[in-house]
């Protein structure tokens, strides 16, 4: 009987019998139990290892789990090739491939910005003729833009806030490291030095197209070497830019909110260093609120007109009835205007508060819901208008009611 459970042929037959009746008489114990062990060893190597089929609203979830989840689990036997659990590396991610490529992002965007190279300037304030004399010394390492592998080089230079007196360097040939010495003055009193910023703006010069921006620099404080009374040299880093940043000037304002009555205030306050619009050096500003939900605006406020001044001061309140469901929903969109008498008001600058502004706009507004009842005053500095700040052109579909429902006495 031994020899003959040798055979393929009668352990196939043995099996046909075992599924037909695993009692049977004909086959003896020990047989029986040989053959089901046996049995069992083969069903163990084609055990189902794939997943069971799940419901639709558990793919989301499983996504997220490991792969090797599904295999480790699964108990294959003692009879499993030692080659199958060796685990695989197809398919998985090698973050530090994408280290290497992000590090090497970084190192190329931190050598574009050493690049630049560096400026060497002097300042000097003359009392008797009230004139302040910058001379531009030298420029250092600038980068080539040329096919030559070389630069064209020259500065502008200008005495912000006021942009109608630019003076700039002659322009040097063929050098990244051109020696300009040269001295330019700028007529302005002393105690307005303080309010008073330096603009270098270095280009490339191109006889056959617009001339390539190199970078620029900008010192904000005119005494952070010394006193200007006798000469003081600089060096400073040339900052990485593409076209010459304007400065618009700020706007200081308060805002105030009243829950119970629902009634927010703003207080403009005033303006400094205003860029100037009209050919005499000045502008005629005036300051118009818009009060924005959902991008629709509802209502507009504005202050009185100031006369040929880059500085004016309001202290004039702007009042809006604003319920307190509808704090989120709204935001104000602050617009210093120029007037004209002649054609169309010009637009110097803008800022926005609200939940959905970003910076200091988002930061007052959530101050000011902070502290009710107490104004909350901040300087803003103006930006050019861009497509987020403008109101919802007309073709656009009306906001609905329950979204900004106001009180129905208010005239909006």
């Amino acid at each position: 009987m031994a020899d003959k459970l040798k055979d393929p042929n009668t352990l196939g037959f043995l099996e046909a019998a075992v599924k037909i009746s695993h009692t049977s008489p004909d086959i003896p114990a020990e047989v029986q139990m040989s053959v089901k062990e046996h049995i069992m060893r083969h069903t163990r190597l084609q055990r189902q290892t794939t997943e069971p089929a799940s419901s639709t609203r558990h793919t989301s979830f499983k996504r997220h789990l490991p792969r090797q989840m599904h295999v480790s689990s699964v108990d294959y036997g003692n009879e499993l090739p030692p080659a199958a659990e060796q685990p695989t590396s197809i398919g998985r991610i090698k973050p530090e491939l994408y280290k290497q490529k992000s590090v090497d992002g970084d190192d190329a965007k931190s050598e574009a910005a050493k690049s630049c190279g560096k400026i060497n300037f002097s300042l000097r304030y003359d009392y008797e003729s009230e004139t302040l004399i910058v001379r531009i010394l030298k420029a250092f390492d600038l980068p080539a833009k040329d096919f030559c592998g070389s630069s064209d080089p020259y500065v502008k230079i200008y005495l912000l806030p006021d942009r109608k007196c630019k003076l700039q360097t002659r322009v040097h040939r063929k050098t990244l490291n051109p020696t300009f010495d040269e001295n330019f003055h700028f007529p302005v009193p002393y105690e307005e030095l303080a309010d008073r910023k330096l603009h270098l703006s270095v280009f490339d010069f191109d006889r056959f197209s617009r001339h390539d921006m190199i970078g620029e620099v900008i010192l904000d404080n005119l005494f952070e070497a010394s006193d200007l009374s006798r000469e003081t040299s600089i060096w400073k880093d040339i900052q990485y830019a593409t076209s010459e940043s304007v400065d618009l000037g700020e706007i200081m304002f308060s805002l105030c909110y009243l829950p119970t009555a629902g009634r927010l205030t703003l207080t403009v306050i005033k303006c400094r260093n205003l860029k100037a619009m009209d050919i005499t050096g000045y502008s005629d500003p005036y300051v118009k609120v818009s009060l924005l939900c959902d991008g629709r605006r509802l209502k507009k406020k504005k202050t009185t007109i100031k006369k040929n001044t880059l500085n004016p001061v309001y202290n004039e309140a702007i009042i809006f009835d604003i319920p307190p469901e509808n704090m989120d929903q709204v935001s104000l969109l602050i617009s210093v205007m120029d007037y004209d008498r002649v054609g169309h008001n010009e637009i110097i600058g803008v800022c926005r508060v609200g939940i959905s502004a970003d910076g200091l706009g988002r930061d007052h507004w959530n101050e000011m819901l902070a502290y009710p009842r107490k104004p909350i005053a901040h300087w803003h500095s103006l930006v050019e208008v861009k497509k987020s700040f403008k109101e919802w052109p007309s073709h656009q579909p009306p906001v609905a009611r329950s979204t900004c429902s106001m009180p129905s006495a208010q005239p909006w």
